[in-house]
């Protein structure tokens, strides 16, 4: 769940996306997030790099991987929700 949480975040709101404020937004520690994009990262949904105007910072960004998973997994919520009774 808290990898979604955090791939939804980085799909649909505005970047830049960094560590530090996806643990603020999420309301997690640093590291919890860190391990998550490490596992999300070797998976090719996100990826990171370091911030070229304040090294301390680490930018994450979207990747092709990522944007085709979130898509599928936004026509399978649709399909789904279609399949409700009224």
């Amino acid at each position: 769940m808290r990898q979604a949480a955090i791939l939804l975040t980085i799909y649909l709101e505005p970047p830049p996306h960094t560590v530090r404020a996806l643990a603020e937004r999420l309301g997690v520690s640093k590291p919890v997030i860190t391990r998550a994009l490490d596992t999300m990262g070797a998976l090719k949904l996100v990826s990171r790099h370091r911030d070229e105007a304040d090294r301390r910072n680490v930018l994450i960004r979207r990747t092709v991987e990522g944007a085709l998973y979130v898509e599928r997994f936004g026509d399978v919520i649709i399909a789904r929700a279609l399949e409700l009774p009224l």
